[in-house]
């Protein structure tokens, strides 16, 4: 029955990844058909980021009080009603609407599933399962790609999608009895939730905070306009360029498969540097005017190089904070992540719209190197602590 369960969470994690690149892979033929400037992709993706803030910081609360399953197929339910509301919006004033519980719903799922995970598996665990992330957010864009070049559009990608999310949502009911069992739910009786203020007090919270923020700054902004930045800088068609969009996140999934055995030799500290030198070796291609194909290599490695990042932090939280704090700590994290959505999107987009969209690797690059001082500063605080 543990694997089972296991079955189930891995479901899970491909069912926060499949949204999660749509709307920047559609975006380049959604925004004429909608009359507004290409900017106000940032716009949604705020709106999104808002809602995932929001549940991030309750996720403690819910979980505690519903459970991790639960609040799982619930969250994934919303996500799925979400994504057929974008599939039937013609106008982009009910695109931000149903961006809220888009948002809501991706939240929860996002802090209660890392929390049990980095408390219940090795890190070679966490960086499987979020393999499974990248496998959703890769397919996401060749789902896209393949209604964009049919005749139904964009509308039809995020019908798809959300079915798919249904089909997901009817299994994660199905396995709620399985959480309860031992080993499964029971297994999570949280702590009473931490008080925020507590939280942020703690040595070294403030900086992991800001390099978590950083990531996910990278992660979204990549994902958001590598698809307009192939096609506006490069002059890859829309339809092409929507496809190779999902190379950052094939970059992402290969490079977390690869961690999990990675992680057998290094800490989560030195697999998130190992991360980040592989990022700045993709940036520096995306940077060198060698033509589409380095570009499109660039990204890859852009992509392999955030793999590691994301689990690393997640499952060093309880060594670094204690277990009792974990679920308020990763709520916390998760919704400082997002910050980083509702911020850099936005901004590349308003440097995209006046400048140009080239920039968008200097962009991630200054957002690298904010996260790598953040994270030296955890490490030295966390060596002083121990």
């Amino acid at each position: 029955m543990y694997s089972l369960l296991l079955a189930f969470i891995y479901l899970a994690f491909i069912s926060l990844g499949l949204p999660d690149a749509l709307l920047g892979a559609a975006w380049p033929t959604m925004y004429p058909q909608f009359g507004v400037p290409v900017s106000l992709a940032g716009v949604v993706s705020t709106i999104i980021s808002i809602g995932t803030v929001v549940s991030a910081l309750f996720s403690d609360r819910l979980t505690a009080r519903f459970g991790a399953g639960r609040v799982t197929a619930f969250s994934v339910a919303a996500t799925a009603l979400a994504l057929l509301g974008f599939s039937w919006s013609r106008s982009f004033l009910p695109l931000c609407l149903w961006a809220v519980p888009y948002g809501l719903g991706a939240g929860c799922v996002d802090a209660a599933l890392n929390n049990y995970v980095a408390l219940h598996y090795k890190s070679r665990h966490m960086s499987w399962l979020h393999c499974m992330w990248g496998l959703g957010a890769s397919a996401g864009p060749y789902i896209m790609g393949f209604a964009l070049s049919g005749a139904r559009g964009w509308p039809a990608g995020y019908r798809y999608v959300a079915c798919l999310q249904i089909a997901l949502t009817a299994a994660l009911f199905l396995s709620l009895p399985l959480w309860k069992r031992p080993g499964g739910e029971a297994g999570d009786a949280a702590a009473a939730p931490a008080a925020k203020r507590e939280l942020i007090a703690l040595p070294g919270a403030k900086a992991m905070l800001l390099s978590f923020l950083c990531y996910q700054a990278v992660e979204a902004t990549t994902g958001l306009w590598a698809s307009s930045y192939l096609a506006l800088h490069w002059g890859v068609d829309e339809a092409a360029a929507a496809r190779c969009a999902s190379f950052f996140y094939i970059g992402i999934t290969a490079g977390r498969a690869a961690s999990g055995f990675i992680t057998m030799k290094l800490s989560d500290d030195g697999m998130i540097r190992l991360g980040q030198g592989v990022m700045l070796l993709g940036l520096a291609l995306m940077l060198l005017p060698l033509g589409e194909a380095l570009a499109l290599a660039g990204l890859v490695l852009t992509g392999l190089g955030c793999a590691p990042i994301y689990p690393s932090i997640i499952h060093s939280t309880p060594e670094h904070f204690g277990a009792g704090r974990s679920q308020s700590m990763i709520g916390l994290e998760m919704a400082c992540a997002y910050i980083g959505n509702i911020a850099a999107p936005p901004l590349f987009g308003l440097i995209a719209g006046r400048i140009d969209v080239a920039l968008l690797p200097v962009y991630i690059l200054v957002l690298l190197a904010v996260m790598f001082v953040s994270h030296e500063t955890v490490v030295r605080r966390c060596r002083v602590k121990s």
